[in-house]
């Protein structure tokens, strides 16, 4: 993100909605490795316990 483009985003749509965005654009690489993360200790755990889950989804976030 340019600072043409995130001084217009704080001109159009203000303040807060400039910080959400710019927040969600630099944290999204730590919460994808952070729901792979939970994903992997799920399955770890309910085989450890002998729980089937469905796991066809571990690399897709919702």
């Amino acid at each position: 993100m340019e600072i043409n483009e995130l001084v217009n985003l704080i001109d159009n749509g203000g303040f807060p909605v400039a910080i959400s965005a710019y927040l969600l654009i630099r944290l999204e690489k730590n919460i994808m490795n952070l729901t792979l993360s939970i994903n992997k200790l799920n399955i770890i755990i309910s085989t450890k316990l002998g729980v089937g889950i469905d796991n066809g989804n571990d690399n897709k976030v919702a």
